[in-house]
């Protein structure tokens, strides 16, 4: 089923720190620095970037467990660049090893998992949760 993805296959995403991207901003903190959330989008972000054009189509891939490290903090102003490695896949199951750093150093990284679904059978699945009664 999902014979187009290989193990190996990496995917970026970067980033320019700003103001609404910091611990500050969206609730996760006090400080003006990147937000863990926002790093961990940006990890996301470059895990999609490593298998969505492969995927058959009709498929997409949803995000469904994250065992993130964020050691270091970046400020607003400062580059970020997340990689992600594909390096299991089981069944519709895709797991890759992530990590993020900014222009001075390593400052997140872990392991991601992401399911691959029907997009028909997803939409699906949600509208019929979204119904009333």
């Amino acid at each position: 089923m999902l014979d187009g993805l290989e193990i190996g296959a990496e995917g970026v995403a970067e980033m320019m720190v700003g103001s609404n991207d910091t611990a500050l901003r969206v609730g996760s903190g006090k400080s003006p620095v990147l937000a863990t959330p926002v790093m961990v989008s940006l990890m996301e972000e470059a895990a999609l970037a490593a298998v969505e054009a492969a995927l058959p189509e009709g498929m997409q891939s949803l995000g469904t467990r994250l065992d993130i490290s964020h050691i270091a903090a970046t400020p607003v102003g400062m580059k970020v660049r997340a990689v992600a490695r594909l390096v299991e896949i089981s069944k519709r199951r895709l797991v890759f090893a992530v990590r993020a750093e900014d222009e001075k150093e390593l400052i997140g990284e872990g392991t991601h998992e992401r399911i691959a679904v029907s997009v028909a059978g997803f939409v699906e699945r949600v509208q019929a949760k979204a119904v009333k009664g």
